[in-house]
């Protein structure tokens, strides 16, 4: 146990942060690469979705992978990829596709660091006796940490030090050095095993067919992310003038704000979750809902007060969206297919880092749209998730003891005849 408690579970968090750092130090400086490069405002809001590019692959595959032939072998490369992933940004700070490709790397670091990291993290933490929670808290709070300290530190770099568009990027090579060889003393949690299956049928997570997942799980996950990328990419954009001679470090500010919160958030939701209640997951929208609101005024406005106050609240609903979908997730998936459904879930929440160029090339194409109609619109679907939720909630949906049973009782025995054929 003293194994674990000095390099299992805080190696590996220390191994998330640098690829959560590695993943939005990006993020501040696209108010840079706006003002001081000739890439249009919709490429290089679509340079922050470009990420994700890396990120589903290598969260459903390496989560995947990582509950056949263990947490180890896949969690290792992350940090030297991270590495790639800023030296590629460090390098091409005029070039789209180098941008694009280190963007890239960057993804896949952060998708391996969440699916296979954040199961490795829970794995260690319950070897140490820590409580049931625990292992998701860890996960989520190295992640946002990573994010949060990672784009302040850019956004600090970038306005006021020299080289602004290396300096934190090298940063984050030196600390994904640190991690990756404290990675490498982590015990393994998860021992390779032989299923009986084939890759392909691997490939079928059946924890993720049961409806408790896309009625309280999937509603929420698009809005982990989603609310992030309001807070420190539209409002950002929408305060440029009113922030003009310290536009970049602004855009840090609004990240350090919403993460912050989501940071602080996190433990309140861990207290208010409720095995067989979607409370958690609808305060999250709320929150969501909440921010929008303000955001519309602060856009119309260009209080930069109320700007703050939007991203904070903002945070606060990605804060609470990422732990109750965590810990619902846990309560779900068999525990050979943890990493596989944590892979599900983040897929989903990285669908949410695609509202930034949507906006921008809905106002673009349509001049009678502006932030007020955008965030109108995305306050009703995030209302409409809590309908989906408490509806789905008082419906005959299996609860957290028996779930795994229903979902595997046919299907195991299925696949257990196929595979002895």
């Amino acid at each position: 146990m003293s194994t674990v408690r000095s390099v299992g579970w805080p190696a590996v968090c220390l191994a998330v942060f640098a690829a959560a750092w590695g993943g939005n130090e990006f993020t501040p400086l696209l108010v840079m690469y706006r003002t001081t490069t000739d890439i249009s405002p919709v490429v290089v809001d679509a340079l922050l979705f470009t990420y994700v590019l890396g990120i589903v692959p290598a969260l459903l595959i390496g989560g995947l992978l990582s509950d056949r032939y263990g947490r180890r072998p896949l969690m290792l490369p992350s940090p030297v990829i991270a590495a790639v992933g800023s030296a590629l940004l460090a390098a091409g700070s005029d070039s789209v596709p180098m941008l694009v490709v280190g963007r890239v790397a960057s993804g896949v670091a952060l998708g391996l660091a969440m699916a296979v990291g954040g199961s490795w993290i829970k794995e260690l933490s319950d070897a140490d006796g820590a409580s049931a929670t625990a292992g998701a808290r860890r996960a989520a709070l190295s992640l946002t940490a990573g994010f949060g300290v990672g784009a302040g530190v850019a956004a600090v770099l970038a306005q006021w030090a020299p080289w602004p568009g290396q300096l934190s990027y090298l940063i984050n090579i030196a600390l994904s050095g640190i991690a990756f060889a404290a990675l490498v003393r982590a015990p393994e949690s998860h021992a390779p095993r032989d299923t009986g299956r084939s890759l392909g049928q691997d490939l079928r997570i059946r924890s993720a067919r049961h409806p408790r997942f896309w009625l309280l799980v999937a509603p929420v996950a698009p809005w982990v992310f989603g609310a992030c990328a309001v807070a420190y990419a539209v409002i950002p954009a929408f305060m440029t003038d009113e922030t003009s001679s310290w536009s970049i470090a602004f855009a840090g500010l609004c990240c350090v704000v919403g993460l912050a919160a989501g940071f602080l958030i996190q433990t309140l939701g861990k207290r208010l979750d409720k095995p067989g209640s979607p409370r958690t997951g609808v305060i999250a929208l709320l929150f969501v809902a909440v921010g929008l609101g303000t955001s519309i005024v602060a856009a119309s406005t260009h209080m930069v007060a109320l700007a703050l106050i939007s991203a904070a609240v903002l945070g606060c609903g990605y804060g609470m969206a990422l732990i109750s979908g965590l810990l619902e997730v846990q309560r779900i998936a068999r525990p050979d297919e943890l990493a596989g459904l944590t892979a599900v879930f983040y897929g989903l929440t990285y669908l949410g880092f695609a509202s930034p160029a949507i906006i921008a090339a809905v106002m673009e194409r349509f001049e009678s749209v502006g932030y007020g109609e955008t965030f109108g619109f995305g306050i009703a679907m995030a209302l409409l998730a809590v309908v989906v939720m408490v509806v789905g909630n008082r419906t005959r949906i299996a609860g957290p003891s028996t779930m795994r049973s229903q979902i595997t009782d046919v299907e195991l025995t299925r696949d257990e005849a196929a595979a002895s054929r």
